[in-house]
């Protein structure tokens, strides 16, 4: 029912708007700002003009007022004309609300909301007239809420109230993101006229998959609240296939009765793979809640066929450790992805448009996994969609991240209700792998204090019990990392590698060890990503700075260089020169904005390859490796290796090379010699020739090498040993590595850091060629070897391909394209890695 007149939003200072009659019909509105919802206060305020752009320079903290204040929200709400029958009520729905809110309708209170992570509903029979109603919402400060002397904390100088909150822990800052928390109605609003009783719920199951994948069983169950009948009810399920067949079973509740299951057989199912490994073929379920053929209530979802499971069992070749390891449809898989943050630091404001194009980069960049982040939020309905869509995992954590949380009475039973919604809300995607219960609690509480993590009722009972109790499916995990003697273990579990950005020693860790710090260039260096020895990389990464045009939206031009003060906010990690460590030792330091930009891009890119080799090489003992992060929320300097406005950084193109399902790549050994393996994720048997040849940067070849290989799923291993002798591991040579049959991407293997290579400096000749669809295609040819290729543009561009390197006569054709317009050459520009002391 779409009754809701236009939304309205003012702001009193807290306990004033009550006063000023805010929440009666008979207040005038004059002087409020209309406002959407979904949406957000922030950018509200920023449209009517009273808020400076939070993301543009340091005005960050000139939004500080915003939490101080209480925010009204109103509208007008009609309500149905005519009468409702004996059995009928009316239902006001709240989807999310951010965060601490009083309801009123006509003047009353409705009730109250303390958790921004669920839905909250009133019964408005009685009280909705039939024609207008003043609907109101106050939101209050989010502090006044908390009792600082319940708030546990790890330092007792540094309390964060936040964690007694259910509410976007992101907000008040991290270390990638602004400290601005939100408010509002963050998503949508609904009156439902409900007559007898309603679906609560609908969960679609596979619970038998042959090896052969020629027969499954699949269920599908219904939970229903029964408000006004005892009578018998029927649910109707009709579970349309691909192919555009429908399969209907009836199910009959009987008297009282509240829930039920049907089941589906089906012969050469068609399943939902990653899309690495197949199609994700996607079911349409549709269920119809029936009193004597009346209906009463309908929902509607796309599911998939599928079996996930995660193997921990012992790995017999590593004696004392335990795989970590995802099985899907019986087939176990190494998940390449990387760790999702909030699209947006105004959450409310995100759609299905905003959505898709990062997530789409992912599934493009090879990846078939991505971790929900337990400080943001549960992300919309859309995400998932999307992933359900192109084939792709979903790691959910639990939102609670970095902190103790308190275990009082209260926040355990928000929790367990929250956890109930999102269980019941997310548990029918076949996208859906992991339920995890949060982001580094107990890892960092016993690491620093050598006791149980404050929390654990939730990551330990609660959230297992919910999980088990209404999903039962979909594999349950207690935090991230977990695992082993210590909590970030190599030997078992999942772990987080920031012992490389963060310099963090030492890297093979007992509990109880204390933790070092080695900020040299040498000990934050991704070459140490070789020593882990980890079963599953839940997180690791460096920073890269985003595209200068993105810069430009929020650096002043007086202040576009390296370490400026708007530069420097908009990094939030500390100390604000911990990437120039990395990019001394591995491109050398840049000398201007431009060379800063690049640099970090390229030392990003190297080592995110680095390490993504290094873990696939693994496999199986490795079973998996999540960049942290794909995206931004904000214009920052950070982990990311999509910016803010999804222009993919030098990092995302290393590591969908990295990701390919098969891989060649370059182990280097102790004594200056070198394995080259191949490892391969394809479902079907790999039949091809590798070529390795060691190079020159003057096109020279001093010697070719080729085998012949032949490898199915899942396996790993070396093909070629290679001497040092054999290797002239200088600065003047590379080993390229080739597939004789076109079934893998050509990399390069450098023996010396960048910043000590002899690279010539000669740009590739570009021909641009406008195309009657608008694209651009983008020619370029090297006449000597040429690092890091890559294209640029002031504009709204997209390459289909970027950041790549060309050999000596080589081409290669790139097609760029534009949303709205048709490209111009004069749009693009061609460029490469030179920096000035490879030209001295």
């Amino acid at each position: 029912m779409t009754v809701f007149a236009p939304w309205l939003l003012h702001d009193f200072a807290p306990g004033e708007g009550e006063r000023q009659q805010a929440h009666t019909p008979e207040l005038d509105t004059a002087g409020w700002l209309p406002v959407a919802v979904p949406g957000d206060v922030h950018r509200t305020l920023v449209a009517a003009g009273r808020l400076p752009e939070p993301f543009y320079d340091r005005n960050e903290p000139e939004a500080d007022w915003i939490q101080e204040r209480e925010w009204w929200y109103r509208t007008i709400l009609t309500g149905p004309q005519d009468a409702l029958a004996p059995d009928e009520r009316l239902r006001l729905v709240f989807d999310g609300v951010d965060t601490y809110a009083t309801y009123y309708l006509n003047g009353e209170v409705l009730g109250t909301s303390q958790n921004m992570f669920r839905e909250y509903a009133f019964d408005v029979t009685i009280k909705l007239r039939p024609g207008p109603n003043t609907l109101a919402v106050r939101l209050d400060p989010p502090l006044q809420h908390v009792n600082l002397a319940q708030v546990p904390a790890w330092d007792p100088e540094i309390v964060k109230p936040k964690v007694a909150m259910r509410k976007a822990q992101f907000g008040y800052g991290w270390d990638w993101g602004p400290v601005l928390p939100t408010f509002g109605l963050w998503r949508g609003v609904k009156l439902r006229r409900e007559r007898a009783a309603r679906l609560t719920g609908v969960q679609f199951a596979t619970v038998t998959l042959n090896a052969t994948h020629t027969f499954a069983v699949v269920t599908a169950s219904v939970e229903v609240e029964r408000f006004a009948t005892d009578a018998p009810l029927n649910a109707e399920f009709t579970l349309t296939l691909p192919s555009g067949e429908a399969l209907t079973r009836q199910l009959t509740l009987e008297a009282g009765q509240t829930g039920g299951e049907v089941s589906f057989e089906l012969r050469d199912p068609a399943l939902w793979w990653t899309h690495d490994l197949g199609t994700p073929a996607l079911h349409s379920l549709e269920v119809r809640l029936l009193l004597d053929d009346q209906p009463l209530d309908q929902l509607s979802q796309q599911v998939g066929v599928r079996t996930i499971h995660l193997d921990q069992s012992p790995d017999a070749d590593e004696p004392g450790t335990r795989f970590f390891r995802f099985v899907l449809n019986g087939l176990p898989i190494f998940a390449r992805g990387a760790n999702w943050i909030p699209a947006d630091s105004f959450v409310g404001t995100l759609t299905r448009a905003r959505y898709e194009p990062p997530i789409r980069l992912a599934q493009q960049g090879h990846m078939n996994m991505l971790r929900v982040w337990g400080g943001g939020v549960y992300e919309h309905d859309a995400f998932y969609d999307l992933c359900d869509e192109l084939g792709l995992l979903v790691w959910q954590d639990f939102m609670f991240a970095c902190a103790p949380y308190p275990e009082t009475d209260e926040l355990a039973q928000e929790v367990r209700a929250e956890a109930e919604y999102q269980v019941r809300r997310l548990r029918s995607h076949a996208s859906m792998a992991l339920w995890c219960g949060n982001n580094e609690n107990q890892w960092i509480q016993e690491m620093r204090y050598l006791t149980r993590a404050t929390g654990d009722l939730y990551y330990a009972k609660i959230l297992p019990e919910v999980v088990t109790e209404l999903d039962g499916q979909v594999p349950y995990w207690p935090g991230s990392p977990f695992g082993g003697n210590d909590h970030n273990s190599m030997l078992d579990g999942d772990r987080h590698n920031w012992d490389v950005w963060h310099g963090q020693r030492p890297i093979v860790r007992q509990f109880g060890d204390p933790i070092g710090l080695d900020r040299t260039p040498e000990g934050v260096s991704y070459r140490n990503y070789a020593v882990d020895m980890g079963r599953f990389i839940s997180e690791f990464g460096m920073h890269a700075a985003p595209a200068l045009r993105t810069l430009r939206r929020v650096i002043p031009e007086g202040e576009l260089y390296h370490h400026s003060p708007s530069m420097d906010h908009h990094n939030k990690d500390n100390p604000k020169n911990k990437g120039d460590a990395l990019m001394e030792g591995t491109t050398g330091l840049p000398g201007d904005l431009a060379e800063y930009l690049l640099f970090s891009q390229v030392a990003q890119a190297e080592g995110l390859r680095f390490g993504i080799e290094h873990y696939r090489r693994r496999m199986p003992h490795c079973s998996g490796a999540l960049i942290w992060q794909l995206n931004d929320c904000w214009p920052v300097l950070s982990w990311s290796v999509i910016d803010s406005d999804n222009v993919p950084k030098a990092g995302y193109w290393f590591a969908r090379r990295a990701f390919a399902p098969l891989l060649a790549s370059v182990k280097p050994l102790e004594g200056g010699g070198a394995e080259i393996w191949l490892t391969s994720e394809r479902r079907e048997e790999v039949r091809d020739t590798l070529t390795g040849r060691l190079m020159d940067f003057a096109g020279q070849t001093l010697w070719t090498r080729d085998v012949d290989v032949q490898m199915g799923h899942g396996q790993s291993f070396a093909v070629l040993n290679l001497a040092a002798e054999e290797l002239h591991a200088d600065g003047h040579h590379y080993l390229r590595l080739e597939s004789r049959g076109g079934q893998f991407e050509a990399s390069t293997h450098f023996f010396v850091e960048i910043k000590d290579l002899k690279l010539p400096q000669t740009l590739p000749i570009l021909e641009a060629r406008a195309q009657p669809d608008g694209s651009l295609s983008l020619s370029v040819t090297a006449s000597q070897y040429s690092y890091l290729v890559h294209f640029t543009s002031d504009e709204v561009v997209t390459f289909s391909d970027n950041f790549f390197d060309l050999e000596a006569g080589q081409s290669r054709t790139v097609t760029a394209t534009h949303p709205v317009r048709a490209l111009r050459p004069e749009d693009v520009e061609l460029k490469m890695f030179q920096a000035r002391q490879l030209q001295q």
